[in-house]
């Protein structure tokens, strides 16, 4: 299930765990939660949209709206973003962790100045895996 448009794909789910939405909605709110950083094309997030629908993660209701269905309820559940109590995956959780931080890297290099105001939670960030690699020695 979150082999193909990772991050978008857990994205979208995200957003639809909480309440149904349109793709131009879930569009919107990924612009929102990035802070205008990234608003998905119509071109991704309808065909994904068809894909989650195609698996049966997802449904399309009579007023356009997509919904999570109980097999992406339960598929779900072991996901922490979504609820779940714990990580059944970590190799997922890295490479989740890695797309996040080539899509900040590619930020950085492009329009540094929309990074300038986390670098102390960037930073921290830096720290925590930092000790978490002195862990795993």
């Amino acid at each position: 299930m979150f082999r193909r448009h990772r991050g978008l794909r857990i994205w979208v789910l995200s957003i639809l765990s909480s309440a149904p939405k349109t793709g131009a909605e879930i569009m919107d709110e990924i612009e929102l939660q990035s802070q205008g950083w990234w608003r998905p094309s119509p071109g991704s997030v309808y065909p994904l949209l068809g894909e989650l629908e195609k698996d049966g993660y997802i449904k399309k209701q009579e007023d356009g709206r997509y919904a999570l269905t109980d097999k992406s309820k339960s598929e779900m559940d072991w996901y922490p973003w979504f609820g779940g109590k714990s990580v059944s995956r970590i190799d997922d959780m890295l490479n989740e962790m890695e797309g996040f931080v080539s899509y900040m890297e590619d930020i950085s290099k492009a329009e540094k100045q929309k990074l300038e105001p986390y670098s102390s939670r960037i930073n921290t960030l830096k720290e925590r895996l930092s000790a978490l690699v002195s862990v795993t020695k």
